[in-house]
């Protein structure tokens, strides 16, 4: 008869061969997954978290044991790009899809703060192909966003190509600009600068000025719109004694202030006729009479001319004269509006965000996505200049350490062709119809305090309107 094999205890508790092995596995992985860079979680069917590496003990500030058990809302990972996020595995989506799109969020930390981050989901199945649970994968930014930070500034201390002087650009545009400046500054030859309102043709000819080796002379500016014709001879060219009423004693004007140095002559187009005449022979015989005499004096300058206007269709319309454009225009430079270079406006609105700081003593770091979005997508009449008093409004608005799309004037956080429409609307509240009342909706994405400022009335004017109206009160 065959014996019966007995287990003594020792027998018993000891792994079999392949229990032993699949411990060893399981160990192994758990080591390879608590060295990874990344963070790492899962859940099960119900959306309580199972596991969690030590990185993302690291990320979040949580450690495993305050996670295990419950949902991956603890994260707050509800403002991806700005945008209110489905929060929990029921109303996320990823039962249903079996993956997620990688995208960049912000999560918050246990101490309160937000962190960028990269995350990216999928479920898990078993062998019979059921889903038994997701793992999420969650990768720090910060570093990548703090070295980018500090390689921006370190560019800016450096004056590489992207700032000459006060302007700033990365663009070709802007390139091809810093290239004219440069060549300008290596000469002697009149400039003219022409580009729209607020594209910064004052500080280019401050940059050529500077750059030039008359930087250690004046740089004297005039404003050829801001005064009438007689008031601007006087200021241009100096008057003696006695020259008219109420000129008590010799003045010198601009011209003889800029000797050896450089004048820019802003708003050239403005010029009338008769100061067209005198500015001709300036630039011709380089020499000057105060008003009231005859006496001429030898000047030494740069003359440098800007304007907005097309001279050329002046010369057409008579009011411009030909000879004294091609004696301005010996080296001609045209500034971009900001419209057509669009990629400096990032680096620009970090500009004047460091500036404003200091103005105000803030600490605003930066822009939210959606805000910057909306930056991009303005037209710009106003150029650079209106960029400018856009983050000095925000920074008005701003109290935290990033401006979001409503800290941004009306102009900028709606199209353009709808800026009459919400004047329109709002001079006229009893006005107000259900459609433009949903148009508003839709474009200010239910939110009813701000259309409300928009309209001068109240957030409980607003709900009045959509419950006349039976508009719901939630965006559909």
């Amino acid at each position: 008869m065959k014996k019966k094999q007995v287990l003594n205890e020792s027998e018993i508790t000891k792994p079999m061969p392949n229990q032993t092995h699949e411990i060893w596995n399981l160990r192994f992985l758990s080591q390879i997954i608590n060295s990874m860079a990344d963070g790492v979680f899962t859940m099960d069917i119900n959306g309580k978290i199972t596991s969690w590496n030590r990185s993302m003990e690291q990320i979040s500030g949580y450690s495993a044991q305050e996670t295990l058990g419950k949902g991956c809302d603890i994260l707050g990972c509800s403002r991806c790009f700005g945008n209110e996020c489905p929060s929990g595995i029921e109303s996320c989506g990823i039962i249903e899809r079996g993956t997620s799109e990688t995208k960049e969020c912000l999560m918050r930390h246990k101490d309160g703060h937000d962190i960028s981050l990269i995350k990216n989901a999928s479920v898990v199945r078993d062998e019979k192909d059921n889903i038994i649970g997701v793992v999420e994968t969650v990768t720090d930014l910060t570093e990548l966003k703090n070295a980018k930070k500090i390689a921006e500034e370190a560019a800016f201390r450096l004056g590489e190509i992207h700032q000459m002087g006060n302007i700033i650009g990365k663009s070709h545009e802007m390139e091809k600009v810093f290239s004219a400046i440069k060549v300008a500054a290596a000469s002697e030859s009149t400039i003219l600068i022409q580009g729209e309102s607020g594209t910064g043709k004052e500080l280019v000819a401050g940059a050529i000025h500077y750059q030039s080796h008359r930087k250690n002379r004046p740089l004297i500016t005039v404003n050829c719109s801001a005064l009438s014709e007689s008031l601007l001879e006087s200021e241009l060219f100096g008057h003696v004694k006695g020259a008219f009423t109420n000129a008590v004693r010799d003045r010198i004007g601009r011209f003889e202030e800029a000797q050896d140095g450089t004048i820019f002559l802003d708003e050239i187009g403005e010029l009338s006729p008769f100061i067209q005449v005198k500015l001709l022979r300036v630039l011709q015989e380089r020499e000057i009479e105060r008003v009231g005499e005859s006496k001429k004096r030898k000047i030494n300058l740069r003359v440098i001319a800007a304007t907005h206007r097309d001279l050329y269709q002046l010369i057409r319309d008579g009011i411009f004269r030909e000879d004294l454009y091609y004696r301005l225009k010996v080296f001609p430079i045209q500034i971009p509006p900001l419209r057509d270079r669009k990629e400096d406006i990032e680096m620009l609105v970090n500009h004047f965000i460091k500036s404003m700081n200091k103005k105000t003593g803030k600490k605003v770091k930066s822009v939210s996505n959606p805000a910057l979005r909306l930056l991009m997508d303005h037209s710009w009449n106003g150029n650079v200049r209106e960029l400018e008093n856009a983050i000095e409004h925000a920074f008005v608005l701003c109290n935290s350490t990033q401006i979001e799309a409503f800290d941004l004037p009306i102009e900028i956080r709606i199209p353009d062709q709808s800026i009459e429409a919400v004047k329109t609307i709002s001079a006229k509240p009893n006005k107000l119809t259900k459609k433009e009342l949903l148009d508003l909706l839709n474009q200010y994405k239910w939110n009813k305090s701000e259309i409300g400022r928009q309209l001068n009335l109240s957030h409980s004017s607003i709900w009045k309107y959509m419950k006349k109206w039976n508009i719901p009160l939630k965006q559909p």
